[in-house]
């Protein structure tokens, strides 16, 4: 998958100027690879466009101007982005209450290991885990993942862990835009 060069980011002040425009064209990006299981699953699949977005935002909060402060964002962010035959993804796990969420966050420590696409074949494509993102015997509400797909567009995104069972199929227009993102 295509990654976002440096040419292709404005510097913070004109990226202000430009932010409605780049903002809708993201959040229609987002949307269109947005995808919910159940009641607490929520996979973020990523691409140039969400990520140039992202970079942008933190060049804008952070007024960065240094090359070498924009590269490591670029660098950071770029990380999230599947290679290729690779979909990036985040996953947010959200939980309103508390203490649910802290509880669960304990219970479903093993949660990544077990979320997966589903191809057209049937066949279950695991999700690779950073086990950075687990400390102190908890998992962090924003997993970053990555599923290796080849050029087989996933029908479904789904989840088997024995305390979390849901599958959600994807729709036409969430399987087209990952086509393009596998195609890139």
């Amino acid at each position: 998958m295509k990654k976002v060069v440096r040419s292709e980011l404005v510097d913070w002040m004109t990226y202000v100027e430009r932010r409605d425009a780049i903002r809708a064209e993201a959040l229609a990006a987002k949307e269109a690879r947005r995808v919910h299981v159940g009641d607490y699953l929520t996979f973020l699949f990523e691409n140039q466009t969400t990520i140039r977005y992202q970079i942008q935002e933190m060049m804008r909060v952070e007024r960065l101007v240094r090359e070498a402060d924009i590269q490591h964002e670029l660098d950071t962010y770029n990380a999230l982005i599947g290679g290729t035959g690779e979909l990036g993804c985040t996953l947010l796990v959200e939980i309103e209450d508390e203490k649910e969420r802290d509880l669960k966050l304990r219970e479903w420590l093993t949660l990544p290991e077990h979320v997966y696409v589903r191809l057209a074949s049937g066949a279950k494509v695991r999700a690779g885990v950073d086990e950075e993102q687990r400390s102190r015997g908890r998992l962090s509400t924003v997993q970053y993942l990555k599923f290796e797909v080849g050029s087989n567009v996933p029908v479904a995104v789904g989840c088997d862990h024995p305390a979390l069972t849901c599958e959600t199929a994807l729709s036409a227009a969430r399987i087209a835009a990952m086509r393009a993102d596998l195609a890139s």
